[in-house]
């Protein structure tokens, strides 16, 4: 297996993240939208896959990948769900308080300091992979997808969430959520590095994905709430799954 050295991973987003590890579980801290998102996209991932969330697990049993999990904040939600949660991250720091705060809430995650060629190297695959939030961080879209979509068991699934890329997500998404409003720290986006689904969609077709849904995501700043929308012009979301073959 490589050193994490050798594989594509820009270190400035690496620094950048060592650097809030510590505030991944601060509700009022700078990862707090992501809390409040999360509890949104939990809920349309459960009605994408058509799960009863009213159960009181209803992922029981199904063996999921989590990558960039950060300080575990879907992980653990997952883990909640009843799913057999492998979560994966290139920042050392992020294992560390994601562990510690899985131990300390009595749930069995399995933290893993790797990268997404190091799982492709195990030759593991997962009934559902998500890869939320992690494309605008990545050195090499294309083989990070690809990567991905191997992660994936025929008839598997995967999420993935992030950033568009056009005039409007760079005022809303980055002007004014992190320089304007602080909503996020400054220098968590950067505009070149935005991923368009119109991108996305034909590297998950390439290794036999068809899209099954899709929706945007919006903010409101102000009452710090977020709702599912039909544009997805900035924040948006998507669900994938890879065919029987």
């Amino acid at each position: 297996m490589p050193n994490l050295k050798s594989v594509k991973i820009d270190p400035k987003e690496v620094a950048y993240y060592e650097k809030l590890a510590d505030t991944w579980w601060n509700l009022d801290g700078p990862f707090w939208p992501l809390h409040k998102l999360n509890a949104l996209r939990i809920e349309w991932i459960l009605t994408q896959l058509k799960i009863q969330n009213h159960k009181q697990q209803p992922l029981a049993g199904m063996k999921v990948l989590d990558i960039g999990c950060g300080g575990g904040i879907l992980s653990e939600s997952l883990a909640k769900q009843g799913a057999i949660v492998t979560a994966i991250d290139v920042v050392e720091k992020n294992i560390g308080v994601a562990t510690a705060h899985a131990k300390q809430n009595g749930l069995q995650i399995n933290y893993q300091l790797v990268s997404v060629e190091q799982m492709v190297e195990t030759n593991q695959q997962f009934d559902i992979v998500f890869n939320m939030e992690v494309v605008e961080h990545v050195v090499d879209v294309n083989s990070f997808i690809s990567g991905c979509n191997a992660l994936v068991k025929p008839n598997g699934t995967q999420f993935i969430a992030s950033i568009n890329r056009n005039w409007l997500a760079f005022i809303i998404a980055i002007v004014g959520a992190e320089y304007v409003t602080g909503l996020l720290p400054k220098g968590t986006h950067h505009y070149n590095k935005l991923v368009k689904p119109a991108e996305l969609i034909p590297l998950l077709h390439a290794d036999g994905f068809e899209l099954r849904s899709n929706t945007g995501v919006a903010v409101n700043p102000i009452n710090r709430s977020m709702r599912l929308i039909k544009p997805t012009w900035v924040n948006y979301m998507l669900m994938a799954q890879k065919n029987r073959g």
